[in-house]
């Protein structure tokens, strides 16, 4: 036998396991922050609740168990969204322990610390708490797509793990390296007195400043969820990017998921601004005038036959099939002749053209930090569908490739590369998405891109234009519109019908020396009696917030003599006492409703930076049990509004306001908790 050693064991690495303690430093996962230093996702405690039932680890002076299940039930009840009879029935279950699923799940430390204290008041035990890290989403739907998800690791309660998004793909960025700390203690489980510790302290990750204006994506998203609400179209893209610098300012798209409930987070993973692939129609127009313009190929006040042109063994036809007659190619830009792009581009020549495409980027990437990237293509094989590339048929682009493309003509010539984070070029992933570099000498010249420009005022201010409905008062625009073909891969032909397209529009502005490219796309939106063109669903979200963004970034830059008096935008109720802002909310005269037990807001709609209205119903999400609020004359929006919030499975019937809810006033509600309101227009 080996001194030291009984069996075959160490007793000196026993007694070293036994008396030795490694705790784990945790490391703080990054934070990500708006361009202005508003916190997008930020490093949260949760908690789940578990009742331990069994008497097996208590002591006669010391019980760990529960004792009185009636009265914690009843306590329980106060701050779960659970009854006091679900609850009780299972603290007198015959297991060990038990858990409280999602009702005791992601508990916030209030929560928890309150259920505490009231246990305490009345002595008694037997509830337990085990902590987790969560990642908190403080706004809720905001570029859900692009900022991504981290959840908790499977293996690992305490890590945190990029699941889409930024948050994958500064995965390793963000989330830093654990520290440890060994100690050794007595067999009563003391730190010995003296002792030197040795420890690794925790590196935590780096935070990451995006792009994206706050203000500006809350206005967004709010704007595309009322179209998405009135018009149901299968998808939708808005993209505002800063024509100079490349910057993204704002990025929504519908199906998308609200962060911080999980609502919807099934419909799509897909980031559609650099993973959907579309044939974008005439808005690509605006790059074959640039190059026509560079060729010498535009003759603007030059006549042509509109209707239809034979060409490429096919016939190409006008928006119009019959035609405007003979008109000038400066009235065929206006109107988005098809048939005068034709003859500009074979009068330039195909291989030309097809140069100028590579040039503009795409069936490239653009290397923006986002996976899953696609390039798009361009079938460039038979004559006719060379010549359709013109009009932008045929052709397959992303969102991201047509906002590189347009910056050429707003940048004097020169492409910049779209990107929503501040430090991206200090990341090299140019081994994971095989970038193909931006081309830094001018795709055209400064002179051909001025005229660009201006030629694309003619579509918004000049008689017949396809964008005079873009018209944003205070600025010139310069447009270009799009109503595009969609592919049925399933027929082999493109599909039929009253709103079978792709509607979409570009502005940039201000038009002179553009700072701002806002790019909307709308694909099947449905004419519900409030539109009549697809054109128009595209309308309600490039106006207001292309008016919105302009005036915040080019204050002064514009000929604004006419002072505009503005409301006063929302400020954050965040961690604010629930009793004092409702005090503040009735004198006030502001219209809200509470939702929840909690002695402190940990969730608002609208969100900070929304324009102020006291007719608009302000939500309030508290860090209680929640509860649901009389529905009573709340509208469709408010409703939906209240859904994302929560999470509940809400079921609306009829149009108008509320006036009845089959679930009481006051009931506690949990993500998934059935809710069906009755609407009509005659409320009394």
């Amino acid at each position: 036998m080996v001194r030291g050693e009984v069996n075959g064991e160490d007793l000196h690495q026993n007694v070293e396991r036994l008396y030795t303690r490694n705790n784990i430093l945790q490391a703080r996962r990054g934070t990500i922050y708006d361009r202005n230093g508003n916190p997008i996702a930020i490093d949260a405690t949760s908690y789940k609740m578990i009742a331990v039932l069994t008497d097996e680890w208590s002591t006669p002076s010391r019980p760990q168990h529960i004792e009185d299940a009636q009265q914690v039930s009843q306590i329980l009840s106060r701050h779960l969204a659970m009854s006091q009879e679900d609850i009780y029935n299972r603290l007198v279950m015959d297991n060990s322990q038990v858990e409280f699923g999602r009702a005791g799940s992601n508990l916030t430390f209030e929560t928890m610390s309150s259920i505490k204290e009231d246990l305490q008041k009345e002595e008694l035990t037997g509830i337990t708490f085990e902590e987790s890290r969560s990642r908190l989403y403080p706004n809720g739907t905001f570029a859900s797509h692009t900022v991504g998800l981290a959840q908790t690791d499977s293996e690992d309660k305490n890590h945190l793990v990029g699941m889409m998004g930024l948050e994958k793909e500064y995965d390793d960025v963000l989330s830093g390296e654990n520290g440890w700390r060994r100690y050794q203690r007595d067999r009563f489980g003391y730190v010995i007195p003296g002792q030197e510790i040795e420890e690794e302290l925790p590196v935590h990750g780096e935070d990451i400043n995006l792009t994206i204006d706050r203000r500006l994506q809350i206005f967004l998203e709010s704007i595309v969820e009322e179209v998405n609400s009135e018009h149901s179209p299968e998808y939708i893209t808005a993209n505002l990017m800063n024509a100079k610098t490349g910057e993204i300012l704002a990025t929504s798209q519908r199906p998308t998921f609200n962060a911080t409930t999980l609502e919807g987070i099934d419909h799509s993973w897909q980031n559609l601004l650099t993973e959907y692939t579309f044939e974008p129609g005439s808005t690509l127009k605006a790059m074959t005038l640039a190059a026509s313009i560079a060729e010498g190929t535009f003759h603007p006040n030059d006549y042509f036959k509109s209707g239809r042109i034979q060409i490429g063994g096919g016939v190409v036809h006008d928006v119009r099939p019959e035609g405007w007659g003979t008109i000038t190619h400066l009235e065929g830009l206006a109107r988005s002749s098809n048939v005068s792009f034709i003859h500009q581009v074979e009068e330039m020549g195909l291989d030309t053209w097809k140069d100028y495409l590579d040039n503009f980027g795409f069936g490239q990437r653009t290397g923006i930090s986002l996976a899953g990237e696609a390039r798009g293509s361009i079938p460039f094989e038979w004559p006719l569908e060379k010549y359709n590339t013109s009009f932008g048929q045929g052709i397959s682009v992303t969102p991201v490739q047509m906002l590189r493309a347009f910056s050429a003509i707003t940048n004097e010539g020169v492409m910049v590369n779209p990107h929503v984070t501040e430090t991206e070029s200090s990341h090299n992933r140019e081994d994971e998405f095989d970038v193909e570099a931006v081309n830094q000498d001018p795709v055209i010249s400064k002179e051909t891109a001025a005229q660009t420009l201006n030629y694309l005022k003619e579509t918004v201010y000049g008689e017949g234009g396809t964008a005079r409905n873009y018209d944003v008062e205070g600025f010139d625009i310069a447009a270009k519109t799009g109503t595009a073909q969609i592919y049925d891969p399933e027929t082999g032909r493109y599909m039929t019908g009253e709103s079978n397209y792709l509607y979409s529009v570009v502005g940039m502005a201000p038009a002179d020396d553009p700072e701002l490219i806002f790019y909307v796309t709308v694909q099947q939106p449905k004419m519900n009696g409030t539109i009549t063109h697809g054109s128009q669903a595209v309308q309600k979200i490039f106006n207001p917030v292309m008016k919105r963004a302009l005036e915040y970034y080019s204050a002064g830059k514009q000929n604004t003599d006419d002072t505009q008096e503005y409301d006063e935008e929302i400020v954050s109720f965040i961690d604010e006492d629930t009793q004092e802002m409702k005090r503040e909310f009735d004198e006030a005269g502001q219209v809200y409703s509470v939702i929840g037990t909690g002695d402190r807001i940990v969730q608002q709609h609208p969100n900070q930076g929304a324009y102020e209205d006291k007719s608009r119903r302000i939500l309030l999400l508290t860090n209680g049990a929640m509860t649901l609020p009389d529905l009573t004359g709340w509208s469709r929006n408010e409703l939906i509004r209240f859904a994302e919030m929560t999470g509940v499975d809400l079921t609306i019937d009829g149009e108008g306001f509320v006036v009845e809810q089959d679930t009481p006033t006051g009931s506690f509600i949990e993500t998934g908790t059935e809710i069906m309101v009755q609407l009509s227009s005659n409320l009394d």
